[in-house]
């Protein structure tokens, strides 16, 4: 049975020329598990927001959203509340108490359910998730990955019929990102939970689905069981394809067509059922140093003079037309030591040399940015010319797709867009040195592609650029070394090829498919160059 069916609907902003979603047909079977991909700015989010009320953006609607055969705005709000159950990108945009019992008991009590009830549901969901070590724990004290566990936990105590999640994933590092996907894989094989989401991270998430749906400029192109869907986009050389699963793009390369791997053990045993490589992966030496830039040495910082450190003799040389990858868990440090290295914390101890005050830093909040109605008066704000910012936008790949979305509030951009505008206002401050704090957040891998190449293009002019990222395959491309923070300080940084092949779980998909097999590949086509007898 269809919990929702989409029945020809289109949906445009107030103000957009052009329609964010263009007669959408498709249907959501309960039990079933439904996965929406598409290119940022494709629709995903709003189509997401039709289907909850409370949250449907504002604008011109046609066609029809029904909910178990209903119209989805005639639906009672408390109805709604308790059966359509909506998860949010960031760990922090639904929370709304301060510690984790109340947060887990806050939707209930709005609801109106007795005490005794609470305390039954609340205790199960607690076991469930595996938060009773946590339970009384504020929430200020909990890391991005337990905080965005705690809202889905949050959600399923109400008992939703139908779970709802918009790129739950994406600020969460590699750990908490599998512990997040492992429990939703648990909720619908093990609970038979209804789950629609979008998520850019799809390694592990594709084999997974029942189905998945295609967005393309505002239109559902298809939707597809995970095999078929690879295979087709593939066979098309469709820009998504390099979305799906390392082992299928891998194996496709290799001339596989039919049953393509998806898994990582499925991807393994492809390779390992291969002829024998005899040739050894070469790789170029890493560059020269630098002019150095900016250096840190021996710093210590703490938010409160009774709390704990949260950098301790944290110590960084940054370097003139260098990109620098900083990964670790949540809550390790790294937005801070952004911010301290930007100068908008000052440490208690240890020093920050600058040679430049040109320093632009962009949080993982890229909302916050923006301070009028739209785009077009932002960028005239960040630089004073608007004849300067359209001849950048017009010279620049990655920002040239800004142009159609340059009357449109910045609230009403999908995340990728918004991501890429704040990216745009940043670059024309001109600044020495670009402190990103997750800059390829909410961008398909198309846009990160293109992204990839503004960079190269930015350290190429001597630009210094450091990226806090839980995106490891970007790191492995385009970053000239990496490090990892713990502890509060740098406690590895190489180059990339030496740091992903040392690291077990922090290192990329074409290392854990190939380790063992093809040694030192760290991207997909090392992989495929070798394994096909190329020159490596």
């Amino acid at each position: 049975m269809a919990l929702f069916e989409i029945q020809n609907f289109s949906f445009t902003y107030p103000k957009a020329q052009e329609p964010a979603l263009k007669k959408i047909s498709f249907s959501l079977e309960e039990g079933e598990l439904f996965l929406l991909s598409g290119a940022s700015g494709s629709g995903k989010t709003t189509l997401l927001r039709q289907l909850k009320p409370a949250i449907a953006p504002y604008g011109k609607r046609q066609g029809a959203v029904l909910y178990e055969g209903r119209p989805v705005e005639e639906l009672e709000k408390r109805r709604a509340a308790l059966e359509i159950g909506f998860v949010f990108q960031s760990p922090d945009a639904q929370i709304v108490t301060d510690r984790v019992s109340s947060e887990l008991a806050f939707g209930l009590e709005n609801a109106g359910v007795s005490p005794e009830e609470i305390r039954r549901r609340v205790a199960e969901m607690a076991g469930f998730f595996g938060i009773e070590g946590w339970y009384h724990k504020a929430i200020e004290a909990l890391s991005g990955g337990q905080r965005q566990m705690l809202n889905l936990a949050s959600v399923m105590v109400m008992n939703p019929k139908v779970l709802i999640l918009d790129e739950p994933t994406s600020q969460l590092d590699p750990v908490s990102a599998g512990n997040f996907i492992g429990m939703l894989e648990k909720l619908n094989r093990e609970l038979g939970q209804t789950i629609l989401l979008t998520e850019h991270r799809q390694e592990e998430l594709f084999p997974l689905a029942d189905r998945i749906g295609m967005m393309e400029l505002g239109r559902l192109k298809q939707a597809l069981p995970p095999k078929e869907m690879a295979a087709a986009l593939l066979e098309e050389q469709a820009p998504l394809s390099k979305a799906l699963p390392t082992p299928a793009k891998i194996a496709w390369a290799l001339g596989r067509r039919a049953d393509l791997p998806l898994t990582m053990k499925e991807g393994r045993g492809f390779l390992a059922a291969l002829p024998p490589s005899v040739h050894k992966l070469e790789k170029a030496n890493p560059p020269e140093p630098g002019e150095k830039i900016l250096e840190a040495k021996n710093l210590f910082f703490r938010y409160d003079k009774d709390a704990p450190d949260v950098l301790r003799n944290f110590s960084l040389t940054l370097e003139k037309g260098r990109c620098l990858a900083v990964l670790g868990g949540n809550g390790a440090g790294k937005t801070t030591a952004l911010q301290v290295l930007a100068g908008i914390l000052p440490p208690y101890r240890g020093r920050v040399k600058r040679k430049t005050d040109k320093i632009a830093y962009l949080s993982q909040n890229p909302g916050f940015l923006f301070l009028t109605e739209a785009l077009r008066e932002d960028f005239t704000l960040a630089c004073r010319s608007e004849e300067r910012w359209r001849r950048e936008l017009e010279r620049s790949p990655f920002f040239q797709k800004l142009t159609p979305l340059l009357e449109r509030n910045p609230m009403d951009l999908s995340g990728g867009e918004l991501q890429k505008a704040a990216l745009f206002k940043v670059i024309l401050t001109e600044p020495d040195v670009i402190l990103l704090d997750e800059p390829t957040k909410g961008l398909d891998p198309f846009a990160k592609e293109e992204l990839g190449a503004a960079f190269q293009e930015w350290t190429a002019q001597g630009k210094c650029l450091v990226l806090v990222t839980h995106d490891i395959e970007f790191s492995a491309r385009y970053a000239h070394r990496c490090a990892f923070l713990f502890d509060g300080g740098i406690v590895s940084q190489e180059a990339p090829d030496l740091f992903f092949t040392t690291n077990q779980f922090y290192t990329t998909a074409a290392c854990k498919m190939s380790r063992g097999i093809l040694d030192g590949a760290v991207t997909g086509e090392e992989v495929i160059r070798c394994a096909s007898g190329a020159d490596c």
